[in-house]
């Protein structure tokens, strides 16, 4: 698929539906228009758009790489002249039509061809609704988490339910996922959790998590790389291609638990009849399905593979608005085998978004936990020193801060690394080992802030920044379980979301104001300068504290004055033991 950003492109509606007649399509055979008639243009009598259904459907007819050009002369009733230039720049080097521009610039198309292209699409089912699509942003209060969603969701299943997910606890999820099954809805568990449970001994299992999953009839497989994978396909195309158009995704960087639901920040994307990112979302679920291992215990559930012929629904090039990326595409794994290898030469959703990153005009936005991706963070350097202007933020948790020593040891380890590299694969290892790249970004122009909370960081009172999305223009959001890391890109599950233009626009617009306030956390004016009287004055020294978006500087400044007024609070004690010490006595 292309993620070129579309050219939106109108044409009068009524003259053109005004042609679509009820009947077959190939009532008028033989269509063709001018070598250069172009489609009308403007709006005023309701044209129609890049991002509609009918649009989509005209466009997912003619990037169908199973539709032939006898189909296209015969069945959908053009010219043979019009089906051989359709079918040869689909085919070519340009591959699929991303706009109803580009539909338009092949020679001998023109307002006839485009009525019946649309009424052949009418007739063959490729015209459907719009996607809807709703991101639920955590924290949230019980009553309106992404968990009751996903449960809602579950509860109105009625064939099937595929889920992988990295963490689970949701007992309300749990309970829906036990009454789908008894009403006989199809449900398959892959869960990174299983690969730890089923090391406990036989008898023990069934007290696990993976256990009690599989009591209540549902077969848990886990894969022997770690599944960091967040999301589920509701009623999807496992056994019947033709609901692709009618499932649902549920997709998004919030794992299915208290933490993901009600502390940190978050973000669930609930996406409903998208049809192709329903069929990528189904071919990765089945790859993994397909060289999982059996989580064990005394109920043996027989291995149940999908059915349906994906490659046969055409759903492919069908709405080249949105897109999946999978780190899956960097594995590869032998037939019937468990054993996923990686391919080191591959980075697939790294190129991606250094690819985004490097065609950025006016913003790009990034909200993530980590940055230890050399790849991207050398590109938003690039970005930003070739387009000062360029209005480049990045939000990172806590975790991400470095100190200038820090950093200047990691950079001579690193120097160090590659002085002794004697191979290109060693010089691989030096340049994608562990690096934390905030301050890097912020020496070199880039603002960054730190959501930050605490002293020192521990899992025990986290308030944890855990998107993963980026926004580039403000038109098109990448979000999902992919960490900016090589350890996400070479180890590990993942998948983003692409999406962009005239269908996805509002959720995008509502990712770039999420990022907005997340880059405001705390940044009331009394904020820092009440903590720090606090931390200057007070007999009690707070080391966890109300999160705040702070600059390297402002962190650096924090920590240097708590460390002042603290003296015990970098001894071992207080290091190996920082959730017993959560304030400090002057």
């Amino acid at each position: 698929m292309s993620f070129r950003r579309p050219v939106r492109t109108g044409f009068a509606l009524l003259s053109l539906l005004a042609g679509v007649a009820t009947g077959c399509a190939t009532d008028d055979p033989d269509i063709e228009d001018g070598e250069l008639a172009g489609f009308p243009d403007g709006k005023a009598d309701g044209g129609l758009e890049d991002g509609t259904p009918e649009a989509r459907g005209v466009l997912a007819l003619v990037n169908d790489r199973a539709v032939t050009l006898d189909e296209l002369d015969h069945a959908a009733g053009l010219s043979s002249r019009v089906a051989r230039n359709i079918i040869t720049h689909r085919d070519g080097p340009d591959g699929s039509f991303d706009t109803l521009a580009e539909l338009d610039a092949v020679p001998y198309v023109g307002p006839a061809t485009l009525r019946q292209l649309l009424a052949y699409a009418r007739e063959t089912g490729r015209v459907v609704a719009a996607p809807r699509v709703e991101v639920i942003f955590s924290p949230q209060p019980a009553a309106t988490t992404h968990t009751k969603k996903v449960a809602e969701w579950v509860r109105g299943a009625r064939h099937s339910i595929d889920i992988a997910m990295y963490s689970y606890s949701d007992s309300e999820i749990a309970a829906a996922l036990a009454d789908a099954r008894a009403r006989g809805v199809e449900v398959r568990f892959l869960f990174e959790t299983a690969a730890e449970d089923r090391k406990l001994e036989l008898a023990a299992r069934p007290g696990s998590k993976s256990g009690k999953i599989e009591a209540a009839d549902i077969d848990v497989r886990w894969v022997n790389k770690i599944l960091h994978h967040k999301f589920a396909i509701i009623d999807g195309p496992r056994d019947d291609a033709g609901r692709a158009q009618t499932a649902r995704l549920v997709t998004g960087s919030g794992n299915w638990s208290y933490g993901g639901a009600s502390i940190y920040d978050e973000n669930t994307v609930f996406i409903d009849g998208a049809g192709e990112l329903a069929v990528s979302f189904q071919r990765e679920f089945d790859l993994l399905w397909a060289h999982a291992a059996d989580f064990q215990t005394a109920t043996v559930f027989p291995f149940v593979a999908s059915t349906a012929d994906l490659d046969a629904v055409g759903l492919d090039d069908a709405d080249p608005d949105a897109g999946a990326l999978f780190t899956s595409a960097n594995f590869t794994v032998q037939r019937g085998a468990t054993t996923f290898r990686i391919d080191r030469t591959s980075t697939a959703v790294s190129d991606a978004l250094v690819a985004a990153i490097g065609r950025a005009r006016t913003s790009i936005h990034v909200a993530s936990g980590h940055l230890r991706l050399r790849a991207v963070s050398e590109a938003l350097v690039a970005a930003k020193q070739a387009r000062p202007e360029l209005d480049v933020r990045v939000y990172l948790d806590q975790q991400e801060y470095i100190s200038a020593s820090g950093h200047n040891a990691q950079l001579a380890e690193l120097a160090a690394c590659r002085a002794s590299a004697t191979t290109p694969a060693r010089q691989w290892n030096c340049e994608t080992k562990d690096f934390l790249f905030g301050k890097q970004l912020g020496d070199a122009g880039v603002d960054v802030r730190y959501k930050t909370y605490a002293y020192r960081w521990d899992y025990s009172y986290a308030l944890q920044m855990h998107h993963k999305f980026l926004l580039i223009d403000g038109q098109e959001l990448f979000t999902g379980s992919y960490n900016l890391s090589m350890n996400a890109e070479q180890a590990t599950f993942e998948n983003l979301v692409h999406l962009r233009g005239a269908t996805y626009a509002p959720v995008v617009a509502t990712f770039e104001r999420e990022f907005e306030r997340l880059w405001n956390t705390g940044r009331a004016p009394d904020r820092l300068a009440g903590l720090r009287a606090t931390i200057a004055g007070a007999s009690t020294i707070p080391l966890v504290f109300d999160s705040m978006a702070l600059s390297w500087q402002e962190v650096t400044e924090l920590r240097s004055l708590i460390r002042a007024s603290c003296t015990v609070v970098d001894t071992t004690e207080y290091r190996e033991n920082p959730s017993s010490h959560r304030t400090c006595p002057r």
